[in-house]
């Protein structure tokens, strides 16, 4: 197996003058109320995970959670008190100052709520800025923004400035200038929560569109617990600078890990989730005639499987039968609540 982009390993950030004595007499073990009676403020408690190439993991949580805290130690535009964090395999926490800078021009984009685009340049000029940063000729820089404009649909309006687009289009321009640098991994903080709901569900459609082509390696910030259902391959709810729970959106709905976790999910339509896959039986025996793909979301196929007697045949890419979908668990898994009848 291949080795992680991303390892935290019991990772702490906690604010406060007497902060690094505090976690060294608490042997990792941070009560966040005690240390508040103390005068600090525990922002990230214990994180340990890990994060595969390619995978999308989605960190979500009420303000105030540390999600974002999270990140900016991962990213280090702050340094966590304890614990360490690898980027492939490099100890991040050990790069000098020139070490990090080159890191984060090489390997990391980033993307924040606020689009912080320059008001006096266009479109392409703002894409281009991070490219000339890097020492890139003004004509290759130009050239290369201008194919991100098009990968970021914003063709003909290279020449606007910030001022003459709508919110979402500015989005756009943030995310467009972050992937110009062609980086491997991608911090994204809430970067949709300021869009009103219709443009925010067209850039979710847009990030799943550009993810699919460029398969980046991706940590994805939002306090959304609908949008984390949507992006995430896998999705880590926070409470109090804890990781409540990191798991598969599907596990997640159907196996809350704790009470914190089951409010976020309990009003979830689920059919709208999880997937025939996530639901099956594996008895293949005495099945109706009627085939449905294991990667179908149920909400699509449920009429057709209720009007079956007898379980229906799920089935993987190559037609082959893996497993089985009754009527019943159809009618449990949406109105049931969760998963209790295997």
């Amino acid at each position: 197996m291949s080795e992680p982009v991303i390892k935290c390993q019991n990772v702490y950030k906690i604010f406060g003058a007497n902060a690094k004595k505090m976690l060294q007499e608490a042997n990792g073990n941070v009560d966040a109320k005690t240390f508040q009676e103390n005068g600090c403020i525990v922002g990230v408690n214990n994180a340990s995970f890990e994060v595969s190439k390619g995978e999308m993991l989605v960190v979500m949580g009420l303000s105030g959670s540390g999600k974002s805290t999270l990140l900016r130690c991962i990213s280090r535009l702050t340094d966590a008190t304890g614990g360490k964090i690898f980027i492939e395999g490099q100890d991040l926490l050990k790069l000098n100052n020139k070490e990090l800078i080159n890191l984060r021009r090489n390997k990391m984009g980033m993307v924040f709520q606020s689009f912080a685009l320059l008001p006096h340049k266009t479109v392409v000029e703002n894409i281009a800025f991070p490219l000339q940063i890097k020492g890139i000729k003004i004509e290759e820089s130009i050239s290369k923004a201008m194919d991100m404009v098009k990968l970021v649909g914003l063709n003909g309006r290279e020449n606007y400035f910030p001022r003459e687009l709508s919110g979402g289009q500015q989005q756009r321009v943030g995310i467009a200038r972050s992937l110009a640098v062609e980086p491997d991994i991608w911090f994204l903080d809430e970067p949709f929560s300021a869009l009103d709901p219709l443009i925010r569900k067209e850039m979710q459609d847009e990030f799943l569109r550009l993810q699919d082509k460029l398969q980046k390696t991706i940590m994805f910030i939002t306090h959304d617990f609908d949008e984390a259902l949507k992006l995430a391959d896998r999705i880590a709810i926070m409470k109090d600078g804890i990781i409540e729970q990191l798991d598969t959106p599907a596990n997640i709905v159907l196996n809350p890990a704790t009470e914190y976790v089951r409010k976020f999910t309990e009003e979830v339509p689920r059919e709208k989730v999880l997937l025939i896959e996530d639901v099956m039986d594996s008895s293949t025996n005495n099945l109706s005639e009627l085939k449905v793909s294991k990667d179908e979301i149920i909400e699509n196929v449920a009429e057709k499987i209720l009007t079956q007697e007898k379980s229906v045949a799920v089935i993987d890419s190559n037609n082959k039968i893996v497993g089985s979908i009754n009527p019943t668990k159809i009618i449990n898994t949406v109105f049931g609540g969760r998963k209790n009848n295997n």
